[in-house]
């Protein structure tokens, strides 16, 4: 259709053929398999971590307080780390951020295998953590788009690695709860740290070529702020960021309540909270293997419009729950909801964006995504300790139901403006190559 939207025709759905398309860029093949080794560490030592702070403390504030001093570092980095990516090499910056994150992990396993862990050195250890994320997130991506081969491969690409995250969350909580049982959070957290390795060795056999210099000389407080008006001044963009910010805010910070959800309202432990965080990653790896194989954007914003209403509705049939099958059941609707609504605003904010804004834009993504998150994680905690963690959930699911209409009601004229840019950019186009064009297979586009 044209250069900035190459993939806004074509059927809908491709079907396993297009995630096997994907697949065949070699690059992206070896990022995706590191990749799902390593997030598989990530998931065993981050419902470790929960269970550890909940048996230390006893008290969901300070598992809100554990979310939001890991993360607040990565929702103040990542807008100004967007600019400085826009200068550096990002196969290297992801790098080194592994290797930091292989130390944590390390660490965090000696002080607990040794038995002398206390919580102060799990928050030291998540505001560490949250610093390196503060980089690598954004990194990663915008690292995507150089590891696809062609572009029109990039929403599939996308999707796979919500395939690959939420894979690795059905596989790592469940292993974890079973090692916390069974031997201790200490050696969920030496396994972290060895499955780092499958990253770095993935990311030291990528090649391509090197980017040219961008040619940025501004000071990146500038950059920033053009980007934040870039950001703004496009309707689409400006209304998928402010839809993360809610669903961010009120509902994801359940992730960090559910150890005490599981023993408060299920009378449950570490194995219970495995299962439960388990149905979360089954609902949302089912959403991202439905998109993976989609081969256009088209239809995308109603797709997040629906899922942004499931997550919402999800939570509030949670919150009232009292028996562990139910819980499990609604938990696999908040998963799919949840990643429906993140890889449906992650694919449309990568179509959209100009190129030269990318990192940029991602930024702000990560800041709000990883963001909002923890500072709604410790309003939740504070709630939470006054009312219950299963009120909490009912209200926070209540609000991402009232962002989902206040976005459908916005829909029209988020249309308008996609319609326009693309406008815009057939008659560029045109301009430049009055031929007619033809898409990737040779076929009149």
């Amino acid at each position: 259709m044209n250069r900035l939207f190459p993939h806004l025709r074509g059927t809908p759905s491709a079907g396993f053929g297009h995630i096997a398309q994907t697949l065949k860029s070699r690059n992206y093949r070896l990022f995706f398999t590191g990749q799902s080794i390593s997030l598989t560490g990530y998931w065993m030592q981050r419902v470790a971590m929960g269970w550890l702070v909940y048996r230390l403390t006893g008290s969901p504030l300070y598992l809100g307080l554990i979310d939001f001093a890991g993360q607040m570092p990565t929702f103040l980095l990542s807008p100004l780390a967007g600019v400085w990516l826009d200068r550096w090499d990002l196969r290297r910056t992801i790098f080194i951020c592994q290797i930091l994150s292989m130390i944590q992990a390390c660490l965090l396993a000696f002080l607990t295998l040794s038995g002398q862990i206390r919580f102060g050195h799990v928050l030291a250890v998540a505001i560490f953590l949250g610093l390196v994320n503060g980089f690598e997130l954004p990194a990663r991506q915008s690292f995507v788009v150089h590891l696809v081969e062609r572009r029109e491969n990039l929403p599939g690409a996308i999707a796979l690695n919500s395939v690959l995250f939420n894979g690795a969350r059905l596989i790592g909580p469940s292993l974890g709860g079973i090692v916390i049982v069974a031997i201790g959070e200490g050696l969920c957290f030496t396994v972290n740290g060895f499955c780092y390795l499958a990253t770095l060795v993935a990311l030291a056999l990528i090649r391509f070529e090197r980017r040219s210099p961008t040619g940025i000389t501004g000071s990146a407080l500038t950059e920033f702020r053009q980007g934040l008006r870039y950001a703004w001044s496009f309707v689409p963009i400006r209304n998928l960021l402010l839809l993360v910010t809610v669903l961010s805010f009120f509902g994801l910070p359940y992730l960090s309540l559910l150890p005490a959800f599981a023993e408060e309202s299920l009378s449950g432990g570490a194995q219970t909270l495995g299962f439960l965080m388990t149905a979360t990653g089954l609902g949302s790896l089912v959403s991202a293997v439905t998109l993976a194989g989609r081969a256009s954007v088209k239809g995308l914003d109603k797709a997040l419009t629906f899922g942004s209403a499931l997550f919402g509705a999800a939570l509030v049939f949670f919150s009232l729950t009292r028996t562990f099958s139910l819980s499990f059941f609604f938990m696999i609707f908040v998963g799919l909801g949840m990643n429906l609504s993140y890889i449906t605003a992650n694919t449309l904010i990568q179509t959209f964006v100009d190129d030269d804004k990318r990192n940029r834009v991602m930024g702000l993504y990560v800041m709000i995504l990883s963001g909002m998150a923890p500072i709604g994680s410790f309003v939740t905690g504070l709630v939470a300790d006054g009312m219950g963690t299963g009120r909490t959930f009912l209200y926070g699911g209540l609000v991402c139901l009232a962002s989902a209409f206040l976005f459908l009601q916005g829909l029209p004229r988020f249309q308008a403006a996609t319609d326009a840019k693309s406008a815009i950019a057939v008659a560029s186009e045109g301009a430049y190559n009055p031929r007619k064009r033809r898409t990737h297979d040779g076929s009149p586009s």
